[in-house]
């Protein structure tokens, strides 16, 4: 699928009418946004939605995946006309292994260009981070680690099917306080940080985080343009949050944009600042256009990978502004065992402060890797859709060497496939594992769960309101990488209004959301 001017208004409808003819009225009107301006946002947007055929699915579908796949192909053309050949073999080690990934930059950036009248660079977007930007439905576990599930629906012909497996961490309660925090903030303050929503967002939201941080925690303020300096060293929140509050208020843009130095003084403060049974991470704040110094990232990542693997110092990236260095944001994240995430607005920055950073001060697993295992009697070809740079190689799942992602409190993780099962097939299609380190005594742990060939065998548009947003998150993704097709991908007119019906059905404000941000890329024309 990709975005074109061409708009069918009709079977658009249709689709949005599958939806609320699969029973989600009923089933999604407890979820969701609260307010009464949302609600009514929403039911507008789905009004004119009328009965109709669901859509038909597009009949193209994506290259498989698995080992033997992760190389060019010839009909995989950057042009997206990606077609299928006739059915190969199934390969004798049917197995996808990806690290755990709970970013959402690419997705928060993507809305920033679509709200600014432009299409975000399809290099940027990453289809995982649309596909985990919204909540899931999954149960918790009831002690540390993780629960698992697997499920999914028909999507398109030929045996296609979109499949879901989902993982989720149990959320802190007062049984479980967590551990204080040592937390260092690198700000960038360079002179493109003065545009409106970068440097006066970032003190907004600082000024808002340091009265929800406990007495207990700690924070360290380190500011960089052409060059870095501590501006206030690691300092208590019980005596201190007067002094973090006047720091963050001098913070004023000036002029280059060193990330190597401000990387640098920001993870020698925080070295400086450690404290033994606390969680120490540095906080990155920038547009990440470096500019001044290590610009070609790699001297900055040798600076991540050894305060990490010395320390054990993660880092949390949060970007800003209308351009942004996404590429170089998610390598420093990946490096120093952390996560991205992406702030537009104050909306965004009070979710990104109060809530997911905070949920982040704590660990539920360190290194969590995923395995997926197709079995061959019934599978015959498969897609990861995303996690490009997130995959590993199949016998490291279980070496515990080898990095995966860390996973705090009340996380969820949602990986897609796309499946293509045997004719007439029965039985178990796949078995996902979920492996990691216990945070305090490094210990390993596993579980896993399955699904079967009748677990799929659903129409889409029939399941749960969860299932069909993460679906239409990563076909909204993958038409804007034009890269390749899904099966069962809609035209982009009727994923606006699969969408705008699903918004209407949840009464959840980020899909309200979603379907706005495919609306402004419908009416700008295309994919680039």
């Amino acid at each position: 699928m990709r975005f074109s001017r061409t708009r069918e208004r009709s079977a658009g409808r249709g689709a949005a009418a599958a939806v609320l003819a699969g029973g989600l009225l009923l089933a999604g009107c407890g979820g969701g946004g609260s307010a009464d301006a949302d609600r009514a946002d929403g039911k507008r947007r789905a009004e004119g939605a009328q009965p109709g055929p669901a859509p038909a699915p597009d009949l193209r579908v994506p290259a498989p995946d698995g080992p033997q796949d992760r190389r060019d192909r010839p009909q995989d053309r950057q042009d997206g006309s990606n077609r299928d050949l006739a059915p190969e073999p199934a390969p004798a080690d049917l197995l996808s292994t990806f690290a755990l990934d709970v970013d959402t930059a690419s997705y928060g950036f993507a809305r920033r260009t679509l709200g600014q009248g432009r299409l975000p660079d399809p290099a940027t977007v990453r289809p995982e981070e649309f596909v985990n930007s919204f909540r899931q439905d999954y149960p918790k576990p009831d002690g540390d680690g993780f629960s698992v599930t697997v499920d999914g629906a028909r999507a398109g012909a030929d045996g296609w099917s979109l499949m879901r497996v989902g993982l989720a961490t149990r959320p802190d309660d007062e049984r479980h306080a967590r551990p204080p925090a040592a937390l260092t903030f690198v700000v960038d303050i360079s002179g493109s940080m003065a545009e409106p929503g970068r440097l006066d967002l970032v003190r907004k939201s600082l000024g808002v985080m340091t009265d929800q941080l406990r007495d207990d925690d700690s924070v360290a303020l380190v500011t960089f343009s052409d060059r870095a300096e501590t501006v206030l060293p690691m300092t208590r929140i019980d005596d201190g949050r007067d002094r973090v509050h006047e720091a963050v208020d001098r913070l004023r843009p000036t002029s280059s944009t060193n990330v190597e130095a401000g990387i640098t003084t920001g993870y020698d403060t925080a070295s400086r600042g450690l404290r033994e049974g606390a969680t120490n991470r540095v906080v990155l704040l920038s547009d990440a256009l470096a500019n001044t110094g290590d610009t070609t990232a790699d001297g900055i990542l040798r600076r991540v990978e050894e305060a990490r693997r010395a320390h054990g110092i993660t880092l949390f990236g949060v970007g800003v502004g209308s351009d942004y260095g996404d590429a170089l944001m998610e390598r420093l994240a990946d490096r120093g065992d952390g996560h991205t995430t992406y702030v537009a607005d104050e909306e965004d920055a009070r979710e990104v402060f109060c809530e997911r950073l905070p949920a982040q001060i704590d660990l539920r697993a360190r290194d969590a890797k995923a395995q997926v295992s197709f079995d061959a009697e019934t599978v015959e070809r498969f897609r990861l859709i995303g996690y490009d740079n997130r995959r590993v190689a199949d016998e490291d799942f279980r070496d515990d060497r080898v990095d995966g992602g860390e996973v705090g409190p009340g996380h969820t993780v949602t990986a897609l496939y796309a499946v293509r099962t045997r004719p007439g097939a029965r039985g178990p299609v796949a078995t996902a594992r979920v492996r990691w380190l216990d945070p305090g005594s490094r210990a390993p742990r596993e579980v896993s769960a399955g699904v079967s060939a009748d677990d799929l065998d659903r129409p889409l548009a029939e399941v749960g309101p969860h299932l069909q947003v993460a679906a239409v998150a990563a076909y909204f993704a993958e038409g804007l990488r034009g890269t390749g097709l899904l099966p069962g991908a809609p035209s982009p007119a009727e994923l606006e209004d699969w969408a705008e019906a699903l918004a209407f059905v949840t009464r959840d404000k980020s899909v309200a959301a979603l379907a706005d941000g495919i609306r402004r890329a419908n009416e700008m024309g295309g994919a680039p």
